[in-house]
């Protein structure tokens, strides 16, 4: 089963678990489970992914329930009327709230992108971060002899792939678990010292106008059990209200 989070007549979010691939793929032909099809033998019709998750990230993903609202949602994501927040947990102290601009050339797989053009000019990207929680663990990684973690809230602006990742690696705050442009040395410490394989990083906020109603829904998931345990040890508050990044709605 996979958790629903929204559904109505004509969409459903769910909350993707970190591993599971959104549909199936030739690049993974080994697998047998994919979020698509769950959510499709879970509510009795077929779905529509509206937008991206790579497959290590979990959180918030969002399906139509036909061809037709899929179209329709489409100009709002291309034209950024789609707000995205994640939660991240990167390496080193990150003191200050800023914003990232800086493009990124698009990332091409070597077969299933064999026809691009690799000489494409890099693309605008543009990412808000503010760090959240900061702890330092007495563990050497690395050559120094302790280890020091920030906890950001991301909202990217724009929607190039694996921008969050590259973007934090730019800034010198890889996110933990990253294996392609993270920090080997510290995903390992992650993997052996808290037995946990995952990256770290969550979509926890979804916001968009309803492409029937019009009205504005505004998602929030919960954050996984691996994250509070972690919270738990770096001695952070574990309450999943602690760790809001949408403004609660006051009653009327």
């Amino acid at each position: 089963m996979i958790t629903i989070l929204y559904e109505d007549d004509q969409l459903v979010a769910v909350h993707k678990p970190s591993g599971l691939l959104v549909h199936r793929s030739w690049l993974a032909r080994g697998e047998t489970e994919f979020a698509m099809q769950m959510v499709r033998d879970q509510i009795g019709c077929h779905v529509y992914p509206l937008h991206r998750l790579d497959r290590p990230t979990s959180g918030i993903l969002l399906f139509g329930k036909s061809a037709e609202i899929a179209r329709v949602m489409q100009p709002q994501f291309a034209e950024r009327g789609i707000h995205k927040e994640y939660l991240a947990l990167v390496r080193g102290y990150l003191n200050e709230p800023g914003e990232l601009d800086y493009p990124l050339k698009e990332e091409l797989d070597k077969i299933a992108d064999a026809q691009a053009d690799a000489d494409k000019a890099p693309q605008e990207a543009r990412t808000q971060y503010r760090p959240l929680q900061r702890v330092e663990l007495p563990y050497p990684v690395g050559r120094y002899d302790s280890c020091r973690y920030t906890l950001v809230a991301l909202k990217p602006l724009t929607g190039r792939k694996h921008q969050l990742r590259r973007h934090m690696a730019h800034l010198r705050h890889p996110i933990i678990g990253d294996t392609s442009h993270g920090d080997g040395r510290h995903n390992k410490f992650y993997r052996d010292h808290f037995g946990v394989q995952r990256l770290w990083l969550l979509a926890k906020a979804l916001c968009f106008d309803h492409p029937v109603t019009g009205q504005r829904i505004e998602l929030e998931t919960q954050l996984e059990p691996e994250w509070l345990t972690l919270f738990e040890e770096f001695d952070w508050p574990v309450a999943q209200e602690d760790y809001l990044l949408l403004e609660p709605q006051g009653e009327d």
